[in-house]
Formats: C-alpha cells, structure tokens, sequence
C-alpha cells in the first residue's frame, strides 16, 4: 500500500487505516482479531482507536474496544504498528459522554488522565497519535496544547491530533502552539464522504495551508453508499437499523442525518457511477477519499471480515477524471446530503 506523511510529523501511515469502534459491541474479540489480522496481513500498518469505544458508546462498555486493541497489539511487533487513540471532549449538550461521570472537558487532569488510562488498556507505553475526541472551545488552547505537550515530551505519545473540530478551532490551536512553542495537531479527524463533502467548504484549506493531515471517518458514510439502507430498507445489525427502530432521540436524529431522501438518492447515482467504472460502490467511496491531497489515511470499519475485501480494494484504484466529474456532477445535484 502506499503511503503518506502525517502533518510535518516524521510518522509515514498507510493510505488506508482500520477503525476499530466497532470492536466489542457488534464484534467479539475473535471477530474483532480476524479483522485486525486480515488487515496487518494486507500491509496496513495504522489503526484507530479511542478510550470511549465501541459505538454506541456506553458507561457499561467503555474502553472494551482499546482492551481489545491491546491484546492483539501484543500478537505484533509494536514498531510494526502505527496506534492512534483519543481522549474523549465534552459532548455539547448534544450527550454525556458516559466517561469519567460525564467530567469530559479538555484540561491538563483530563488530558493526562486519559492517556494514561489507555496505555494501561492498550499495553503499551505509548501512542503513536494521540486526538482530542471533541474540541472544547471554552478551555484554553494553550493548556490543552501544553498537557499534549507534556505527554509527548515524556515519551508517552509521538504526534497530537484533534477530531470532530472546525476550521476556527483548528487554527487556534495551531495558532497556540505557534505561540507557546508546543506540539502541534498533525491530523485532524472529521467526517467526510461522497454524501459529507463539508470539509470542503472551509477547512480543507486549512489542512492544505498548515500542512495538516485529514484522516477522514465514515468514508462509507456510515455504510450508507453501501446501498444496504436501499428502498427503506433497515437490515438486522446495522448500527442505523438499530438507532430507528430502537434508539433513543439523539440516535434518531443521527439516524435520520445519515439515512433520508437526499442520501440514498444520491448513493444510488453514484453505485451507477461505480458500476460504470467496474468497481463496488464501496471500493469506488473509498478511493474517493484517500484520492484528495490533504488526506493521510482513510479510516475504514467493518462488521465481517468479507467486507474487507471491497475496502481494501481501493488501495490500488485511482479514479480517472471522468469518473471524479460524475461523481462532481451528483454532488452538485444532491448538495449536503447529510445537511
């Protein structure tokens, strides 16, 4: 696989990265390690994790998914591995963190605290990407860099990241970083998608300026452009069958953003433009994303190991202009589907 730079960091990530939030809800352990093992055996070298997986995230199940990470970590060579996790931030009212009894501001106690927690989950005496989960723009982004300071200075993380924030949060950050003399984000985590092309608007050229890298989630838009949601269809399993038929006001809502009109028509547009070029929608998706200059590594998931294939796939697809001017022409058509 090929392979790019993370941000000015000296870390070289394969173009594709194995999300692990799904590992210990929808994933026992024996399924979560098959498809951490298909993937190390495909040549991908990065995978991503945070202390308040799996998703839907749970006081109950919290930090089951690193615990799961670690085990299998100690199977590998740990310099063979590139690890990313995350500290999780406030949830704005939009819901509590079922994390440290919903204590989830960013500041020095918290930041600190949380790696360490993780370490001790993950079996390791560092983290090679350490991110904010969720900003908090009402700390101070000086203390926030400085606690991230702190933990790369003694070893304990490599590079810093940030996930979830926006291009005014972003270049605080930079901005205090600059300022201080601290470690910078390198990565920015957001979602982004052939039905989510909001990092367009403004903050890729952020990324492009700073020299920082997107790692973008949900490239299948949450397995959306999967076409599994078709034609009304909720299909047992799927995270956002479970959040219509069983979830609570929040999950609906989300539900609802990922899976509506303006979604599946414009997934069924491009499964046309995917069968037109001879590839699966999701290898179509995935390619998509990792094919932008400012992505490092997309960030892929799954529920079987047969769903890796198509993921996988992409790493040796470039989509020719005439497929990238399809794709250009529904997006036009169906703008923000996900609002």
């Amino acid at each position: 696989m090929n392979r790019r730079r993370l941000g000015k960091s000296p870390l070289v990530v394969t173009e594709i990265c194995m999300g692990t939030m799904t590992f210990g809800e929808q994933c026992d352990e024996k399924l979560s390690f098959e498809i951490m093992d298909r993937a190390y055996d495909a040549g991908i070298d990065f995978f991503d994790t945070a202390e308040m997986y799996p998703v839907p995230p749970s006081a109950e199940k919290f930090g089951i998914t690193e615990e799961i990470v670690g085990r299998w970590l100690k199977t590998k060579p740990r310099d063979s591995v590139i690890l990313a996790s995350k500290v999780t931030g406030p949830g704005h009212g939009w819901f509590q963190p079922p994390v440290r009894h919903g204590m989830t501001f960013l500041d020095r106690h918290q930041i600190i605290r949380a790696c360490e927690e993780s370490l001790k989950r993950l079996q390791t005496d560092y983290i090679d990407l350490f991110q904010t989960h969720w900003p908090d723009h009402d700390a101070r982004h000086e203390e926030i860099m400085a606690a991230l300071d702190e933990l790369y200075r003694t070893g304990k993380i490599r590079i810093a990241g940030c996930s979830n924030e926006t291009s005014w949060g972003l270049t605080k950050s930079l901005w205090a970083s600059d300022l201080h003399e601290l470690v910078r984000y390198e990565t920015i985590q957001n979602n982004f998608s052939l039905n989510n092309r909001r990092f367009e608007d403004e903050l890729a050229q952020v990324c492009r300026q700073e020299q920082v890298s997107l790692l973008p989630y949900s490239p299948l838009a949450g397995g959306v452009l999967s076409g599994k949601y078709n034609g009304g269809a909720t299909p047992d399993g799927a995270r956002f069958s479970n959040y219509i038929k069983n979830g609570n006001e929040r999950q609906k809502k989300m539900a609802d953003r990922f899976v509506n009109k303006k979604s599946i028509a414009s997934t069924k547009r491009f499964q046309d433009i995917a069968a037109e070029a001879g590839i699966s929608v999701i290898t179509l998706a995935t390619a998509w994303s990792k094919q932008h200059e400012f992505v490092a590594s997309t960030i892929v998931g799954a529920t079987t190991v047969e769903q890796l294939d198509d993921l996988f796939a992409a790493a040796e697809v470039t989509l020719d202009d005439s497929t990238l001017a399809a794709i250009n022409v529904v997006s036009q058509e169906f703008m923000y589907p996900m609002g």
